[in-house]
């Protein structure tokens, strides 16, 4: 296997006291080009920090010794102000709006695709200033004839710009980010509207439907193939069209 990482990779500590969890995001990670080491519980991640200077911590919130919470608030208390990607397996607001109050700068919530777990730590490196020359191009995601450009909050289908409110950019970057992967609706209120939704879940049925009548352009008198399939009593997914959905 061809060893990605070079001298300007980009440094990652991974804490997670799961230890098939933490080699799998690591492996994933150095496979994107990433350098990476591990941490297994809190005392581990905060030694961690001090002698390997990452660019960014991927820490579990729940470790046996103490919360990824404690972690960061003592990274912070010493002045180190590396990013922090929760990893959490708690789906209540309280703990996510926690997170982000003691200093984290982004959250994903287990059961996680690897591809979003990257995409969120390219996002967090870019926003930081830590990410890399080659990171600008992945502000711009990008499914068949589908762009979507998280720096500038553009979208663009054929060429065409599409013009989106926030909530529907927040729901097309979540449904690219999982491409080809069915997303149901209760993993995508919790990704899309913020830290909970106590309101409707119909909600997400009628925003797919804004989405789809935006998405689906005319371009030459031709009206484009429909990116949006529902798995009916699933979720949703993000495609091209198989032969015969045609």
């Amino acid at each position: 296997m061809q060893d990605m990482s070079t001298p300007s990779a980009q440094r990652l500590l991974v804490v997670d006291d799961e230890p098939n969890i933490r080699d799998l995001l690591a492996a994933s990670l150095r496979f994107a080009g990433f350098e990476v080491t591990t941490a297994a519980n809190g005392r581990e991640a905060l030694a961690g920090a001090q002698n390997d200077q990452p660019d960014l911590i991927v820490l579990d919130v729940m470790l046996p010794d103490m919360d990824g919470f404690t972690v960061t608030r003592r990274l912070r208390e010493t002045g180190q102000h590396i990013p922090v990607l929760f990893l959490t397996a708690k789906d209540q607001t309280d703990d996510k709006v926690h997170g982000l109050t003691v200093g984290g700068d982004d959250y994903v919530t287990k059961p996680f695709s690897l591809e979003e777990v990257v995409a969120r730590i390219r996002a967090v490196l870019r926003r930081t200033g830590r990410g890399s020359e080659a990171d600008q191009d992945d502000a711009i995601l990008r499914v068949a004839d589908l762009e979507l450009d998280e720096d500038s909050h553009e979208a663009r289908r054929a060429g065409q710009e599409i013009d989106l409110s926030p909530t529907e950019f927040k729901l097309l970057r979540y449904l690219m980010i999982n491409a080809g992967r069915v997303v149901n609706k209760t993993q995508i209120l919790d990704h899309v509207w913020d830290y909970g939704w106590v309101g409707d879940a119909a909600i997400v049925e009628s925003y797919i439907s804004y989405l789809r009548r935006k998405l689906d352009v005319t371009v030459d008198g031709a009206t484009l193939p429909p990116l949006i399939h529902t798995k009916r009593g699933v979720g949703y997914v993000l495609r091209m069209p198989r032969e015969s959905e045609h």
